[in-house]
C-alpha cells in the first residue's frame, strides 16, 4: 500500500485520551505517511517522545502553515486526530479544517459531524480540487448486509479484544497481537470496527457506530466472511468498541454472538474508577473478575487480560498486574510497557484445540 503524506489535527488534545486517533497514527499506519501533528499546546516536541518516550521523527507544530513550511514532505491530507465528545466539531477543529481546505489539503474525518456537509469547508475543498472523506457518512441501505449465519462456516477462530470502558487501547492491543502472531508463523488478520483502524490501513472492517443498528451484526459478519475468503487466515482478531456495560454506548455482545467469537482478551485500566466522561456511583466500572463472569455467561472464555496504565502510577500498575495474574490464573500483560508476547500461548492453544476438533 502506497502511503500518502498527511498531517494530523490534534489541537489541544494530543496529550490526553481524546487524541487517541492521533496516537494510533503516530504509533503506526500503513495508509498514511505522517509528516506532522498540529497541536499548539505542545508544539516543538517529537510526537513519539510525547506519546511513549520513543522518538519517531514526527514534529508537533503549532499550525498548518508551519507544517506546510517545515514538513519534510508537503502533506496531501489533513486527518482529524481528535475524538471529541459526541463526535462533534469544536469551533477550534472546524477552523482548522477550513484552514486545511484553504491550503488545498484533502480532508479525512472520522467524527459524526460531516465535513462534507459544512458548506464553507466543502466549497473551499472543491475550489482547490481536493477531496473530503467522511468515514462515518452512512452507506446507502442497499449496500448494507443482514446477518445470515454463514459465520459458522468460517474455520478460522475469532478472538475479540473487548474492554471494561472506551478509550483503553483495544485497537492497539489488537494490532500488536496480530503482529506478534504473524511474527511466529500464525497467519492472522484483524477486523477493525472504528475510524482509526481504517486510517491505519485495515483491509477488512466496518465503522460500527456509523451503522443503523439493524445492520451491525450483518456488516460484522460480512467483514469476517470477506476477510476469510480473501486471506484464509489461521486466526481473526476483532477490535472491540466501548464496553458491555458502558451505559453511554454499550457494545461487545455483537462481537461475541454475531461474530461467533471463540475467546476474548479483556482490556482494562486498573486506575480508572468510572466510565470515561462520567463520575459518581452510577458510573462505576465493574471489577475485572465480574466482567469476566459476564463474558463467560455468553459462553466465551477470557484468555488473557491487557492493562492500560494511564490512570495508575508504575507501581500501582505492576501491583494490579500481579494481583490479577494471581487471582485469574490467565496471562495479564501491560502492552505499552512489555508487549503482548505472553498472550500468545493461550491463543495458540486455542488454535490447537480447534484443529484437533
Amino acid at each position: 500500500m502506497d502511503k500518502s503524506p498527511a498531517l494530523i489535527l490534534a489541537h489541544g488534545c494530543f496529550r490526553d485520551i481524546h487524541g487517541k486517533v492521533a496516537h494510533g497514527l503516530v504509533r503506526s499506519t500503513d495508509r498514511f505517511d505522517i509528516v506532522a501533528v498540529i497541536d499548539p499546546a505542545c508544539a516543538g516536541q517529537d510526537a513519539g517522545t510525547l506519546l511513549d518516550g520513543r522518538p519517531r521523527g514526527i514534529p508537533v507544530l503549532a499550525s498548518i502553515d508551519a507544517a506546510l513550511a517545515h514538513a519534510r514532505i508537503r502533506p496531501e491530507f489533513a486527518i482529524v486526530g481528535m475524538a471529541t465528545h459526541g463526535g462533534r466539531f469544536t469551533e477550534t477543529l472546524r477552523t482548522a479544517l477550513l484552514e486545511a481546505a484553504r491550503a488545498g489539503l484533502s480532508l479525512v474525518n472520522g467524527l459524526h459531524d460531516l465535513a462534507g456537509d459544512d458548506p464553507e469547508i466543502a466549497a473551499e475543498t472543491a475550489r482547490h480540487g481536493a477531496s473530503i472523506l467522511d468515514l462515518r457518512r452512512p452507506k446507502p441501505v442497499a449496500e448494507l448486509h443482514f446477518w445470515t449465519g454463514q459465520i459458522h462456516g468460517v474455520v478460522a477462530p475469532r478472538i475479540a479484544v473487548l474492554g471494561t470502558d472506551c478509550a483503553l487501547g483495544k485497537r492497539t492491543t489488537s494490532r500488536w497481537v496480530v503482529q506478534a502472531l504473524n511474527a511466529v508463523g500464525v497467519k492472522t488478520e484483524m477486523i477493525y470496527t472504528g475510524q482509526t483502524g481504517w486510517m491505519q490501513g485495515g483491509r477488512h472492517g466496518l465503522i460500527l457506530d456509523a451503522l443503523p443498528n439493524d445492520f451491525v451484526s450483518g456488516e460484522l459478519e460480512h467483514a469476517i466472511l470477506s476477510c476469510y475468503r480473501e486471506c484464509r487466515p489461521d486466526l481473526i482478531v476483532l477490535e472491540g468498541q466501548s464496553a458491555l456495560r458502558n451505559p453511554s454506548g454499550p457494545c461487545g455482545a455483537e462481537l461475541l454472538l454475531s461474530g461467533a467469537t471463540a475467546g476474548v482478551i479483556l482490556q482494562h485500566a486498573p486506575g480508572r474508577r468510572c466510565y470515561d466522561g462520567f463520575e459518581g456511583p452510577h458510573f462505576r466500572i465493574p471489577p475485572v473478575e465480574d466482567e469476566i463472569r459476564l463474558i463467560e455467561h455468553y459462553g466465551v472464555p477470557v484468555l488473557g487480560v491487557s492493562l492500560n496504565g494511564r490512570d495508575s502510577s508504575p507501581e500501582e500498575l505492576r501491583e494490579a498486574q500481579r494481583r490479577l495474574a494471581r487471582t485469574l490464573d490467565i496471562p495479564v500483560v501491560c502492552p505499552l510497557e512489555d508487549g503482548v508476547t505472553e498472550l500468545l500461548p493461550p491463543l495458540r492453544a486455542l488454535l490447537d484445540r480447534k484443529q484437533v476438533a
